[in-house]
């Protein structure tokens, strides 16, 4: 059997005990002994018994038991009727074993004959097998007249190397190596800066703001259709067309009606789906809360990623006393460092009073006054937003930030100040302008 390949999934609608391979049930289960027994996880009970649980389901072919809500009542003692979504003791449990298992694979010297994975998104562990097949010592031919060597390793089976390739094969497997290593280098470094929240037994929670935002009512559309025959008379028309009116139209305040599912910002949402994405690809749960649906008990159980500047209430909560922070004054918004003569960084316009440039402040806060660990994500506008998402969910980009700073940064708190050159309102690669580490 080849490195990687998988073994062979029992039917997944089968609820029935099966009885496994003998060698493979044997060599599963000491590599399971090796790993519960390992400093990974001999000092959490939770990780053992969930490990143990899913191993074990799944040499017996009882893929029917590994969801969330079994797993839960089986391993955690939750009644049988509880609400997942209220209670995510599951999925952060699985998130702590999938961590616990990549630091215990890349700590392990002694390779054994089966490697368990929990791969992100599921609850079914995978056994991928070493491979056993001998290895065959090649027979060297050589062919001077064509300059060759020839490798015999099986009957009729010819592999030929040109000497004179050796060097580009080298360059190229060098290459190869180069990029593996700067990959898995950015991605230790991401996960460096996001290791206080990793190392919680809570989810984070990804905290957007939603504004108080006003639609015409529907009494203004019909009055519009009245005149103009067959417009706006579906909500697909009000909810994607613009309403134009002409300017001089006289409005009542009743004209305006508040809609409470509408108004969260793009640049919020783009920033919000690319720090769950890499959280998710380093195993850790999370949540999104929008509006009014998080207070400050929130923020203060769970460590946060809060998102968006002068629209979002928690970020002009948390940041007021850093180096670098938000300032509205005369209705424009900058960014100042708070130290006398301090720089301000402001949004800039081009010709067609289009945002051309934006900045924003990235925080990362070992325990901000919310008394848990914090990243504040938020641009000026909502292309700085964009780019701060960017920025803290990038291992390319925090690699490249994090080099310059003192080499004991991971115990500190920093403040970056990142700048975007802006597109046709679409943000660019961002870059630090500032940083202050504290």
């Amino acid at each position: 059997m080849s490195v990687g390949a998988h073994v062979k999934e029992p039917a997944e609608k089968s609820n029935h005990h099966v009885d496994p391979d003998p060698e493979l049930r044997k060599i599963v289960l000491q590599e399971l002994g090796r790993i519960v027994a390992s400093r990974f996880f001999k000092n959490s009970h939770r990780s053992q018994q969930f490990l143990d649980y899913i191993v074990n389901c799944k040499l017996e072919g009882r893929i029917e038991d590994l969801k969330e809500r079994t797993i839960g009542t089986e391993v955690f003692q939750r009644p049988p009727d509880y609400l997942t979504g209220e209670d995510p003791v599951v999925r952060v449990q699985a998130g702590e074993v999938r961590r616990r298992l990549e630091q215990f694979y890349q700590a392990v010297t002694e390779q054994s004959a089966v490697r368990i994975e929990l791969t992100a998104g599921s609850y079914v562990p995978h056994f991928h097998l070493r491979s056993s097949d001998p290895v065959v010592k090649p027979e060297i031919i050589k062919l001077p007249q064509l300059g060759l060597a020839a490798q015999v390793s099986r009957p009729g089976v010819l592999v030929l190397s040109v000497v004179s390739l050796s060097a580009v094969i080298a360059l190229v497997a060098g290459v190869l190596w180069v990029k593996g290593h700067n990959n898995a280098e950015q991605i230790s470094v991401a996960r460096q800066f996001w290791a206080p929240a990793l190392s919680s037994q809570q989810p984070v929670l990804i905290c957007l703001a939603k504004p108080v935002l006003y639609r015409p009512s529907f009494e203004l559309y019909r009055e519009y259709s009245s005149t103009h025959p067959d417009s706006f008379n579906t909500e697909v028309e009000r909810s994607n067309r613009v309403l134009p009116l002409d300017p001089q139209t006289k409005l009542v305040w009743s004209d305006m009606v508040p809609y409470s599912d509408y108004g969260v910002a793009l640049g919020d949402v783009e920033a919000a789906v690319s720090i769950s994405g890499l959280l998710g690809k380093l195993g850790k749960p999370t949540q999104v809360r929008i509006g009014d649906h998080y207070s400050y008990e929130d923020l203060h159980n769970s460590p946060s990623a809060v998102i968006g500047a002068f629209n979002n209430k928690w970020t002009m909560q948390i940041t007021p006393g850093l180096h670098f922070r938000f300032v509205e004054e005369a209705g424009k918004y900058s960014i100042r460092e708070d130290v006398p003569s301090g720089r301000v960084w402001t949004p800039k316009l081009n010709k067609a009073q289009q945002f051309e440039q934006d900045f924003a402040i990235v925080a990362r806060l070992l325990d901000s006054n919310t008394g848990q660990f914090t990243i504040v994500a938020a641009g000026l506008t909502g292309g700085g937003t964009q780019a701060a998402g960017e920025f803290v969910s990038k291992p390319e980009s925090l690699e490249k930030a994090l080099r310059v700073l003192p080499t004991d940064w991971q115990n500190k708190n920093i403040e970056f100040v990142i700048q975007t050159n802006m597109t046709d309102s679409v943000a660019g690669p961002p870059t630090v302008a500032a940083y202050y580490t504290w």
